[in-house]
This record gives structure tokens, sequence and C-alpha cells, in this order.
């Protein structure tokens, strides 16, 4: 395993594999970074001595999603969803435990990258939101999948259809996250888990996974085209471009559902 894909560092602690994305200020996807991301998420399965993966981020934010106002942000231009989900599906492939560190905002498809891991361990400050309709916009990131898998169907139209930011305390009541620690022991929260899961028989605990997982990949890969379908649609819309504005303004939208 390398030390540096792209804006994401990777240490060894121990069994475990800490994967830190640094990409300031709001660690915002882009197709190379989670391209980068899966490229290291396979060197840690090709290792036997690494059982288990810490998933982190620099700074404040977790993940801020797709940034949607910048030049070349990920909406601006050529459309690239369709590449970023094929390399989002190749996060979910991965045969490894993953336990997500998430001490700040998880929006958008910052949201969908949490929820990819097995395991998330909040901080307090840690914000969880499906904002897509708030830009007039519809989930991506296997979202409309991964979500309801996880907190079940009702919770997830309710965080869908309101866009709603949950806290740390909401998230974990709901099964959105697993603990939540204080920010300064966060990370060594998520490594003592990950550590739990490391000090098992390794063939057992990736056998497990994958039947726990079963279907999830393809299932992701189904859903993410037709996610991306559907934003083609609203792409066109005059409310998606409000909703941009809107965002961008720290303003509610003035929709009118065309």
């Amino acid at each position: 395993m390398k030390t540096q894909y792209g804006e994401i560092s990777a240490a060894r602690e121990g069994h475990v594999a800490v994967l830190t994305i640094d990409r300031p200020p709001n660690n915002h996807v882009s197709v190379d970074l989670i391209r980068d991301l899966a490229d290291a998420l396979e060197d840690v399965d090709a290792e036997i001595e690494l059982r288990a993966v810490v998933l982190a981020a620099a700074g404040k934010v977790f993940c801020g999603g797709a940034d949607l106002t910048a030049p070349t942000g990920l909406l601006s231009g050529k459309d690239t969803t369709l590449e970023l989900y094929s390399q989002a599906a190749r996060l979910f492939a991965a045969k490894k435990p993953i336990v997500a560190a998430v001490q700040g905002a998880a929006i958008g498809a910052g949201l969908g990258l949490a929820v990819m891991a097995d395991f998330r361990i909040a901080a307090p400050e840690a914000r969880f939101a499906s904002n897509f309709v708030k830009l007039g916009f519809h989930p991506g990131f296997g979202l409309t999948h991964s979500l309801p898998r996880l907190i079940g169907q009702q919770r997830a139209a309710l965080m869908s259809l309101t866009g709603r930011r949950l806290k740390a305390d909401e998230a974990l009541a709901w099964g959105l996250v697993d603990a939540v620690e204080p920010l300064e022991t966060l990370q060594a929260a998520a490594l003592a888990l990950a550590n739990e899961i490391a000090g098992n028989a390794p063939l057992a605990v990736q056998a497990t996974r994958a039947t726990l997982r079963a279907g999830l990949v393809e299932a992701i890969k189904a859903q993410t085209d037709h996610e991306h379908a559907q934003q083609a649609i609203l792409r066109k819309t005059a409310d998606f471009a409000e909703g941009v504005r809107a965002v961008s303004e720290r303003r509610p939208g003035n929709f009118t559902g065309r």
C-alpha cells in the first residue's frame, strides 16, 4: 500500500489501514477523489496483514458532497456523474470492513460516502443530510438504496424528502451512526472498533461481511443508473438552477415546479 493516493493519505496502525481525505476546505467529492479512494481500498484488500479500514477526513467537514458552484464543479459543464458512480460502486465492492470517523458535516454525496462504510463513529459536531431536494435535484451515490437499507424506508424518506440535517444524537437514535464520541477522541474510538474487528479471524470476517452485503454492489450499480437518469432530467429544469443559486446564497429556494 502506498502512503498517498492523490488527496488521500494512507497509514498503518497494526492490522488497520487509516485513510484520510484531505481536500480542503470541504473535502468535496470528485471523480479523481473517489477513484483514488477505491484504488486505496483495493490495495488494502490485496495486503493480507491489513484486516480493516478507518476512513477519516481532515478539517472540520467530513465531506461536503459535490461542489456545485465552482466553475469546474461536478455539476458544471460536462456531466461526469456516471463516472463518479462507477468509481463509487468500486467502494462498495471493497472486501474488508470500513469504519468511518465522521467529525463534521456529511452532506449529499458525502452522506453517501459515510453510508458506504460498515460503521460510523460520529463527533457531536457531525451533521448528516440528503439535501438534494433543496437543490431541485435527485439523490445520487446510491443513497436511494443504501440509506433505506441502513435506517429503514420511512426514515430514509423523511431525510430525502425534507432535506433536513440530522445532528449526531439524532443520527445515533436512528441507527445512522453506531456511536457518538468527543471530537478529540473520535479517531481513537474509530480505530478501537477497527482493531476489535481486526482481532478476529480475517477470512471469517470477510466471508461474513460478504454474506451480509450480498447483492449490494449490483444493487448500487442499478440504482445509480436510475439516479443518474433522473438527475439528467432535473438538471435541465429551472428549479435546479434556482436550487444551486439558493444554496450558494444560503437562502431557501424559490421553486416553481418548472
